[in-house]
């Protein structure tokens, strides 16, 4: 199955995808006027985040990096993150690479090339960039504890490389997660493999109503169809905003930190992916409540300002698509997809 390339512009349309100026100040770096929380989940970790670099071991010209808390004296659950088509320099999503790290973690970014590869050849970049910096940094990455989460192509990529690390190697016994944000389609991934994902692992979904490039019916397929329970998974849509005069946006880029820095970031993703770690990989039950709520109301809540909420988050195990895939650049039904027989 060969892939058009030249069409395949996923990363372009992220970062151009950008914010209008706020009119009203924000009291630290974020844009817009609402700030980043202030203690609780999503808020700062209290580390200094340090970074090791080595060469990939498919891609050559290319260093895969492991962003971790300069204080660190042990193994710390690590997060093996892939990144969309064309978000190949880890400054696109540094909030999140540096939110994870400053918590006292280890995120691993392996860049694999835009062009000139298959799809195939993407996911083997990920998979033995992630196996490599399991093998030779054992002082860093606690193995037993693990989540893969991805953006776009990454999204869709991340179950297939959790079953490998999971299933094959083993990984995660301790606790294992997967946070898919805006999935694009999902290869080396049988309907079997989907059935058979261990019984421990945590599953967050989450899709953005404004995107126009990856159709919410390849994210609604995966979730329904892998079999973690209701009670371990769930479906999250992030909805447009507008505070003041200031629009958050819910589209295709919203992971990334160049098209957009604000109040989304840390409270509809470094939020739900902070409580998810500390649940899945650490054992806080009271951490559930956020990370895996069902629509709770501390799951669902978003900050206000000046007496305008952004809007709530809506939570579901029961996903259905809102829009035709005619609004999609990237249909469920492609024959691109080789799941395209679950797009009803």
């Amino acid at each position: 199955m060969k892939l058009n390339l030249a069409k395949l512009i996923l990363g372009v349309t992220f970062l151009i995808a950008c914010s209008e100026d706020p009119t009203l100040p924000p009291d630290d770096d974020l844009d817009g006027p609402i700030s980043r929380p202030k203690s609780g989940f999503g808020s700062d970790g209290m580390f200094l985040v340090s970074k090791i670099t080595f060469q990939s071991p498919l891609n050559p010209s290319r260093n895969v990096e492991i962003f971790y808390p300069t204080e660190i004296n042990k193994p710390k659950p690590t997060l093996f993150f892939s990144h969309a088509f064309g978000g190949d320099n880890s400054d696109y999503y540094k909030g999140l690479l540096e939110f994870v790290a400053k918590k006292g973690y280890v995120i691993i970014f392996s860049p694999y090339p835009t062009n000139g590869v298959t799809v195939n050849d993407r996911y083997n970049i990920l998979w033995e960039s992630f196996k490599k910096a399991v093998t030779d940094y054992p002082n860093l990455i606690d193995k037993t504890r693990v989540g893969f989460l991805g953006h776009s192509f990454g999204g869709g990529a991340s179950f297939g490389l959790a079953y490998k690390g999971f299933v094959d190697e083993g990984w995660g016994t301790n606790g294992r997660f997967i946070f898919a944000m805006a999935q694009w389609y999902s290869f080396q991934l049988t309907q079997s493999q989907l059935q058979n994902f261990p019984a421990n692992t945590k599953l967050v979904t989450q899709v953005y109503d404004e995107d126009v490039v990856n159709d919410h019916r390849m994210a609604i397929d995966i979730f329904k169809n892998i079999n973690i329970p209701d009670a371990e998974k769930d479906f999250i849509y992030v909805n447009r905003s507008t505070i003041g005069n200031y629009n958050y946006l819910a589209d295709h880029g919203v992971p990334n930190t160049v098209s957009a820095f604000d109040a989304y970031d840390y409270y509809a993703i470094y939020r739900i992916l902070d409580a998810l770690i500390d649940y899945s990989l650490n054992g806080n039950q009271n951490a559930k409540s956020i990370a895996l709520g069902g629509g709770s109301t501390e799951q669902i809540t978003m900050p206000s300002y000046n007496g305008q909420a952004l809007t709530p988050l809506e939570v579901t195990d029961n996903p259905s698509p809102k829009y035709s895939q005619s609004k999609y650049e990237y249909p469920c039904s492609n024959s691109i997809n080789p799941r395209s027989s679950n797009c009803q």
